[in-house]
């Protein structure tokens, strides 16, 4: 193989990987890029390093995706590979093997890479609404905010973050693994959400101080190790918390993502947030970041005229580029930036 063919397939693994530890679907993979490399000789040795960097990688040996997901990747890599080439590929086929012979658990798992090396893994469900609730999967705003944090971590770093409807875990984890922020609060009201979320947040190797409806704020708190947030987790519903628990957990930064989803929770969204603004008026003014994905204009003018009627200003975060996560297709993101 010529060096610059060497250089493209080796491309090809990285996408491979991130695609295939998140879960993406299939349709959104290098197919034919691959098939293009596979009429090389050395496309065997090509497939089998992708089979190391998918199935067999470190982290879905120990954190597997749905059984029905990675038999479909499978699958689809051995019609790749038969059409190209005559010869079986014994490693594909036991790789099939002991897919076929697994029982497809409730739970599947998805992995997202960090920057610095380390990952997040999360415990997910493998049904878009489970319990009657969205927040047991990950929402490509959640990446798009987690993104926009890593390159972005003076925003949190040595302060305290009250994150609104938390779901899955993954902004939240992220900004804890790399943003070194002094305190860090998960929050959400749905009982399932909550069992779920405190499971990733000891997945992913952080410690979980008691559930508690607003942290204790410790005189000398940001002395804390940076590499070791004390993180809660809060049982949060909107339309109930009162001004007082609001006040108690003190954030210097408020996030919350795909949450604008319907009117109803975007003018509970609002009043949170304008109770929050209302009653931290002793400390310096926090900020709030907002990300979601642009399903409905109509929802995003909703969102930003209660904001205006409430007093509360606002102005757009530039785009990112998107190059570290694998997001879905065609999604169109946003994130406003709120001065309480």
């Amino acid at each position: 193989m010529a060096p610059e063919e060497s250089a493209e397939a080796e491309r090809l693994l990285p996408s491979f990987e991130r695609r295939f530890l998140a879960a993406r679907t299939l349709r959104s993979f290098p197919w034919q890029s691959l098939e293009e490399k596979l009429r090389d000789s050395s496309g065997p040795e090509l497939l089998l390093n992708i089979l190391q960097k998918t199935v067999k990688h470190p982290l879905c040996v120990k954190h597997p995706p749905s059984v029905k997901y990675a038999r479909c990747f499978l699958s689809e890599l051995i019609r790749k590979h038969e059409a190209v080439h005559t010869e079986p590929l014994d490693e594909l086929y036991e790789a099939l093997a002991e897919v076929l012979m697994a029982e497809e658990p409730t739970q599947c798992h998805r992995s997202y890479l960090l920057p610095s090396g380390d990952s997040v893994t999360l415990s997910e469900s493998t049904a878009i609404i489970s319990h009657g609730t969205t927040g047991l999967v990950t929402w490509d705003a959640a990446l798009y905010l987690a993104e926009w944090a890593i390159e972005n971590p003076a925003a949190f770093a040595h302060r305290s973050v009250l994150e609104l409807g938390s779901g899955a875990g993954l902004t939240g984890l992220a900004i804890c693994k790399t943003c070194c922020p002094s305190t860090y609060v998960f929050s959400d009201c749905h009982s399932c959400v909550l069992e779920q979320l405190r499971g990733n947040i000891l997945l992913n190797g952080l410690s979980l101080e008691p559930d508690t409806t607003a942290p204790e704020r410790h005189p000398g708190h940001n002395a804390h190790d940076a590499e070791s947030p004390r993180v809660t987790v809060a049982q949060l519903d909107w339309d109930v918390v009162t001004a007082p628990e609001l006040a108690a957990f003190r954030p210097d930064v408020i996030i919350a993502t795909d949450v604008l989803y319907c009117p109803e929770t975007v003018i509970s969204l609002v009043r949170v947030l304008q109770r929050l603004s209302a009653c931290l008026k002793d400390q310096q003014a926090p900020n709030a970041y907002i990300a979601f994905t642009v399903r409905s204009p109509e929802t995003c003018w909703l969102f930003t005229s209660e904001l205006g009627q409430a007093g509360i200003p606002w102005e757009a975060v530039p785009h990112h580029n998107q190059k570290l996560f694998p997001y879905e297709e065609h999604s169109d993101m946003a994130i406003l930036k709120l001065m309480l």
